[in-house]
């Protein structure tokens, strides 16, 4: 490993190059700063990555026909980029992004990562983000390192030895931050209504935004929660501390706190620094079916953009502009659905644009695109209460949705069932 500055990292860049970035909080800014400024001398570079948090100057109007964005999932920097064409998407489970890296479907000629210094024994850690970065860094052909001592040094599968890494710049940068989202009346009445369906030793997948954080909220009272999940937030810091959530009660990872990466403030940052609860593991471990299935009470919670009266899921796209990715929600509804006790979570408020539209809707707006099929949806809950849909007709789905849909709404989706033939 040679100690350089950020311009000499990047100066083995080459046009036609692909790189690996790696995302959320550990984004490698520094690096993506230099890279951009070599941009009008290279052509045809691709970056690939999942969610990106801070500057990402590469994904600029300027760096057309220079360097152009892969995106696995879909963050807020990138969705302009992307839905203006000048960046591309990948739908993908997120359970088989390492594939694409290891079995050479993509194949990488760099990876920047974020990592904690070396330790006595030559180990760095990827710190905040795990994820698909370890199977990059196994299947670059150029490693390219911030060495970073604000990087929360994590356990687990989380490391990488300085012999792997090629060349490595000394930045002092915290990990970005994802404040934690306000709770409103509507987030706190979902957040009830799936406590209720939460038993005592439940495993739990818990996502980030304000109905997640609702949900954690009304789990406090709960005991020997579990955690295995693709992320977790402050939300699983402050059930650790409430004492709800001890991870005693997990067939496997016993007393472990499971996650592929971590996005939220410096408090999380600090909670899972050199924390032995916490064990950081690759999306091909956290989001496989095969491993999820074998907690007997696992609750998978997740969120949407609209659902339709046949059950159909959306949560990539609104309409036909994108604005996430698929992500894990089919790794673990389907996982949670396979467990002995396990049940697979739909929460979302039932109106958007300030109660001026529903998500629950009569059909899918045009382009729009399904995430969680009808087939495999189970439970779906908003501020109104809980629709079971499992083994229910078309008929029956529809109206358990509209019973929780918004009362301002429901006359009109009834209209639309008639119509549909699918309520008298």
């Amino acid at each position: 490993m040679r100690l350089v500055s950020s311009e000499e990292a990047v100066a083995s860049i080459s046009d036609g190059h692909t790189i690996f970035v790696q995302g959320g909080a550990a984004t490698p800014t520094a690096l993506l700063a230099a890279l951009a400024a070599r941009a009008p001398e290279l052509a045809d570079v691709t970056t690939v990555g999942l969610h990106l948090e801070g500057p990402c100057p590469h994904l600029e109007p300027s760096m057309v026909g220079h360097i152009r964005h892969r995106a696995l999932f879909i963050g807020p920097n990138a969705r302009n980029a992307v839905n203006e064409g000048r960046a591309d998407y990948v739908p993908i489970f997120l359970s088989d992004i390492p594939h694409l890296f290891s079995r050479g479907i993509l194949p990488l000629d760099a990876a920047f990562i974020n990592v904690s210094p070396p330790d006595a024994h030559g180990f760095c850690s990827l710190g905040t983000s795990v994820d698909a970065s370890l199977a990059a860094v196994q299947s670059a052909r150029t490693v390219i390192a911030q060495l970073n001592p604000a990087m929360p040094r994590t356990l687990g599968d989380s490391f990488v030895h300085v012999n792997e890494i090629d060349v490595a710049v000394e930045v002092d940068q915290p990990p970005h931050e994802h404040p934690v989202a306000a709770i409103g009346e509507v987030e706190r009445r979902i957040g009830s209504y799936v406590a209720e369906l939460v038993p005592d030793g439940a495993t739990l997948q818990l996502g980030i935004g304000a109905v997640p954080a609702a949900i954690g909220e009304a789990l406090r009272g709960k005991r020997d929660l579990g955690i295995h999940t693709e992320m977790f937030t402050d939300t699983v810091v402050d059930l650790v501390e409430a004492g709800a959530l001890t991870g005693a009660a997990k067939e496997i990872n016993h007393g472990k706190i499971v996650s592929a990466f971590v996005l939220g403030t410096q408090r999380v940052y600090r909670f899972i620094d050199d924390n032995p609860m916490v064990e950081m593991r690759p999306v091909d471990y956290t989001n496989d079916t095969a491993v999820i299935r074998r907690f007997r009470r696992m609750v998978a919670i997740n969120s949407a953009i609209e659902v339709d009266l046949s059950g159909q899921v959306v949560a990539d796209s609104i309409g036909r502009q994108l604005y996430s990715g698929v992500g894990g929600q089919m790794d673990f509804i389907r996982g949670a659905a396979l467990a002995e006790e396990g049940k697979a979570i739909i929460a979302l408020p039932s109106t958007a644009a300030a109660a001026a539209a529903s998500r629950i809707v009569p059909s899918l707006r045009e382009g729009a695109g399904v995430v969680t099929t009808r087939a495999h949806v189970r439970t779906v809950v908003t501020e109104w209460g809980v629709a079971e849909l499992f083994g229910a007709s078309l008929a029956e789905r529809a109206h358990a949705l509209i019973a929780i849909a918004h009362p301002d709404f429901r006359d009109e989706l009834r209209q639309a069932a008639r119509r549909l033939h699918l309520e008298d």
